[in-house]
């Protein structure tokens, strides 16, 4: 049995239809996806400062501060993200930069989060071996992260010169 030939005028108006189609739907998520984040942003923002006024009842106490500064990365990270949407949504490419800083605030943010989590385990003058694994375990996540944040710098600050020298050429 032969297989009718579909003629190529034919195949480039269903290409052009698909196109038309599969734009809309990633326009559609793209607005989608920035009105969710801009909750997001409108929930952590509330709940940031709740926790900043916490701070500021309990007179500075640094528990407080963490938490507070916990929540407040956690907006700019969700802000980030938001950026690169937007900017994906203009150019119609997806530009990693933004990434990189996200995952540069996140780094930071459990740098905090584990010297904080250290800083309450900690008892003075009891030291056991449950106490040396712990620190032994902190101090290995804080190299990694150490390691991974400096990579992640070295990385943004690379993305940098070659635009801008991708600029000037």
């Amino acid at each position: 049995m032969d297989i009718p030939e579909i003629p190529q005028r034919e195949i480039n108006r269903l290409g052009i239809s698909a196109g038309g189609v599969f734009l809309t739907v990633e326009v559609l998520a793209y607005v989608v996806l920035g009105v969710m984040l801009a909750i997001a942003v409108l929930v952590g923002v509330a709940g940031a400062a709740v926790s900043l006024w916490g701070a500021i009842i309990a007179q500075g106490d640094a528990d407080a501060l963490v938490v507070a500064v916990d929540r407040l990365l956690f907006v700019l990270m969700v802000v980030e993200v938001m950026h690169t949407v937007r900017v994906s949504f203009r150019s119609g490419k997806l530009v990693c930069e933004p990434f990189l800083i996200v995952g540069l605030i996140a780094s930071i943010r459990r740098v905090l989060v584990i010297t904080l989590e250290t800083s309450q385990a900690r008892q003075p003058g009891k030291w056991n071996p449950d106490a040396q694994a712990l620190l032994n375990s902190t101090m290995l996540e804080l190299a990694v992260l150490g390691g991974l944040i400096l990579v992640m710098v070295i990385s943004i600050f690379m993305l940098r010169q070659s635009d801008r020298s991708r600029m000037e050429g």
